[in-house]
């Protein structure tokens, strides 16, 4: 009996761990529109991404959340080649993010702060489910979240690692909720 139910969470973890690193979540179409963007800081191509966004018109401003605290605004704009225009009007750099649970609590502050309904949400593709499911715990039911995943290629370990934080994540939540 010992065996069987060792031999079943095995397998059921095994099977997560496939569907998570092979199904992972893709870009939003570019059609969609939302009061707000929430870009969480990390791997490359998520700070272009969201700021192709705004320039695109898909949302009025943009928060960058996760920003080191020697980054400065104008550096900021030199590096991410964003128009001063936009810097002035629709970005703001958030410093208070360290992980991606205060990812989600800076982000939902800013978006009432904002009185957004509608986010689209940017980071990379391996870490939008466990971003979404802090956020989603950080917003009031409410607010519209849309997954924008950034496409990568993320290796093995990373795959792995993140696997097992959004394991540990939804089991606190789990426990949470008891």
């Amino acid at each position: 009996m010992f065996r069987r139910i060792v031999a079943s969470l095995v397998l059921i973890w095994a099977f997560g761990f496939l569907w998570f690193a092979v199904a992972l979540p893709g870009p939003l179409p570019g059609s969609v529109r939302t009061d707000a963007i929430i870009v969480l800081t990390g791997s490359q191509g998520r700070i272009e991404h969201a700021v192709a966004m705004l320039e695109a018109g898909k949302a009025p401003d943009l928060l960058v959340s996760g920003v080191d605290r020697e980054v400065r605004p104008k550096e900021f704009a030199v590096q991410f080649k964003v128009p001063a225009r936009l810097m002035r009007c629709c970005v703001t750099l958030g410093y208070r993010a360290y992980d991606t649970r205060s990812n989600a609590i800076e982000a939902a502050q800013w978006a009432a702060e904002r009185n957004a309904k509608s986010v689209r949400i940017v980071t990379a593709d391996w870490h939008m489910r466990r971003a979404a499911l802090e956020l989603g715990r950080a917003f009031p039911d409410t607010v519209r979240l849309e997954w924008d995943a950034v496409p990568s290629h993320p290796t093995f370990g990373t795959l792995f690692l993140e696997y097992h934080k959004l394991l540990a994540r939804a089991v606190l939540n789990l426990w949470d909720m008891m």
